[in-house]
């Protein structure tokens, strides 16, 4: 799970990592607050998932309030998705570097990354000169060393006042990242003011899914989704896609999902969205189309192929699914597996024909979306 910056600080804070001042606001109109408490220069950041904000245009230094307000207006009115802003004091940068943790895949160990060259170009550093990245492996058993902290450090070409203060955040960031179970943990850029301070100046912060039982405070709320058919699937445990085609797919497997929508590419369709009707969510015919109609598509295509997804219990779940609903748009059905002799009989009350390729499906699906043959 991402956390958004304004979380990921607040766990750097209670580390001990130095970070700017700020206030969060969730509307415009709390910007004289936020301008009061923080003074002016200020940047304003919009809280997103998304990396590459700042060549987005989504972090921004503004000179007064009522600048302030005008672009607050803006992010709110025009960011999709966005529940917040952070509003930070302005920092006297000096110069920027780059921190984070993660682990290593092929030793098992924590892996320690800096750069004297952070910021933006940090992904044009690592694709062009990678030798300037410095890495430190560390054994999860033992911790990381005050040796190894030295080290890393000078490295970065850092001495005396920087070397110290940098050398105390990696300990305090190695102590985060072990206590929130992260998968990454990124600082970047970490300012060195004029003033001789290290600052994080920004924040990422990927807990492991499987430990969110100790992280119950950073439960997934709507902000975290970019519609609200996503977050009700989330709440449903439907892993959900959504596009902007006019095919919506429901899907058993994410294997065969692909092969769907390669082939309704191939036909010169477009996918609406890509709902698992497999797995444990077989038995959820009612919740997933009704996510699916909710997209407005012009046809729902099913494809299955089940054993324990048994393909006669997802038919007698589309029937019910379909009695309820009244969908307005055509169904294409493709049910293989585990019971699918009974399927027809399942399907005769709705009037649907099952079939039995794929390919065919496909073709049908496509037709009907791009308006060459009806239902």
């Amino acid at each position: 799970m991402k956390l958004f910056e304004y979380q990921a600080k607040e766990v750097f804070a209670g580390a001990g990592i130095p970070v700017p001042k700020s206030v969060l606001i969730t509307a415009a109109s709390e910007i004289p607050a936020a301008v009061e408490a923080l003074g002016l220069p200020c940047v304003l950041k919009c809280q997103v998932l998304s990396g590459g904000r700042g060549k987005a245009g989504l972090v921004k230094l503004v000179h007064s309030q009522a600048e302030a307000e005008a672009l607050a207006t803006r992010y709110f009115a025009e960011v999709p998705s966005l529940h917040a802003v952070l509003v930070e004091e302005a920092v006297a940068i000096e110069r920027e570097l780059y921190l984070a943790l993660t682990m290593d895949a092929v030793s098992g160990r924590a892996m320690l990354m800096g750069c004297a060259e952070g910021g933006v170009e940090i992904e044009y550093v690592a694709a062009h000169t990678p030798e300037k990245i410095v890495r430190e492996t560390i054994d999860l058993d033992r911790g990381l060393q005050a040796f190894q902290i030295s080290d890393f450090t000078y490295r970065l070409g850092l001495r005396e006042d920087a070397l110290k203060q940098v050398g105390k955040i990696c300990g305090a960031l190695y102590k985060a990242f072990r206590s929130m179970d992260a998968e990454l943990i990124e600082i970047n850029p970490l300012f060195l003011t004029k003033d001789g301070t290290a600052v994080a100046g920004d924040g990422k912060l990927s807990i492991d899914d499987n430990s969110m039982h100790r992280h119950v405070a950073y439960e997934k709320g709507r902000s975290y989704y970019g519609s609200d058919m996503e977050f009700e699937a989330a709440k449903e445990g439907i892993p959900y896609l959504e596009f902007d085609g006019d095919i919506s797919l429901m899907c058993a497997g994410a294997g065969l999902a692909n092969t769907v929508y390669d082939l309704v590419n191939y036909e010169g369709g477009t996918i609406a969205n890509y709902l698992e009707f497999g797995g444990p969510n077989y038995m959820k015919a009612g919740t997933a189309m009704r996510l699916c109609l909710a997209n407005k598509p012009k046809v729902i295509l099913i494809v299955t192929f089940g054993t324990i997804a048994r393909a006669d219990v997802m038919a007698e779940g589309i029937t019910k699914a379909v009695l309820e609903l009244k969908p307005s748009c055509p169904i294409v059905a493709c049910l293989r597996g585990t019971g699918e002799e009974r399927v027809d009989e399942i399907f005769a009350p709705i009037g649907l024909k099952r079939l039995s390729d794929t390919e065919e499906a496909v073709k049908k699906a496509v037709a009907i979306a791009n308006g060459r043959e009806n239902a």
